[in-house]
């Protein structure tokens, strides 16, 4: 298999341990490194476009994964990116016909966000990779 990653650097704490989580499984469920191509994006409301170009690199990939993590704050700043960021993502697996995971924490806290990127609710990195290898799967199997 060959597998995108595209990671935000917004909340690096967060966005870092979720992409050594997705990087960790993908080789330990025996994809080659030089098959996984990991870039950064500044946001998460760049990840659709990430993942996208992506593609455009590279016809060969089999698939994406968008890792990222949107925070509550005072404003309705988290609402429109969150929504724009999710319906981005599946767009563009739409458009490309091919599998592009959402991997994006939108949580309401800082430690919501850090439990769920390795801490007691376990690595949402891990997940977003077993799904992608997943539907790579599921995409092989109906060819």
């Amino acid at each position: 298999y060959k597998v995108g990653i595209v990671v935000s650097e917004w909340n690096p704490t967060v966005t870092d341990a979720l992409k050594e989580g997705a990087l960790s499984t993908l080789l330990g469920y025996g994809v080659l490194e030089q098959n996984i191509a990991v870039h950064s994006v500044p946001g998460s409301f760049e990840l659709p476009l990430g993942a996208a170009m992506l593609f455009d690199a590279d016809e060969d990939l089999d698939g994406v994964i968008c890792l990222g993590c949107v925070i509550q704050g005072e404003t309705r700043h988290f609402d429109f990116i969150s929504q724009a960021v999710a319906t981005g993502a599946m767009k563009v697996g739409l458009d490309y016909g091919s599998p592009v995971i959402f991997g994006v924490l939108t949580c309401d806290t800082l430690e919501q966000a850090l439990d769920r990127s390795g801490g007691k609710h376990g690595n949402k990195g891990v997940e977003a990779a077993y799904t992608v290898l997943k539907m790579i799967e599921l995409q092989r199997k109906l060819k």
